[in-house]
């Protein structure tokens, strides 16, 4: 098997309705201008606030890729 390089990118999701949602718009996000993602990683959950109520749910993840030119 030939070695491969990856490349890791922190990003973060944000929706009204889930932490779930909120990782899935930033893995869909992502992944128009990255190619060939791999793993993603949750590295943190929080909630914005407002007034005492939820306002959005955020997801931070961490993404790998393929790094570009590596076989």
């Amino acid at each position: 098997m030939a070695e491969t390089v990856y490349e890791i990118v922190e990003i973060v999701g944000t929706s009204t309705e889930s932490w779930e949602k909120a990782a899935q718009a930033a893995i869909t996000t992502a992944g128009k201008s990255l190619r060939e993602l791999r793993i993603a990683e949750i590295s943190e959950l929080d909630i914005q606030l407002e007034n005492g109520a939820i306002r959005a749910y955020r997801a931070k993840l961490k993404l790998s890729f393929k790094y570009e030119g590596a076989d």
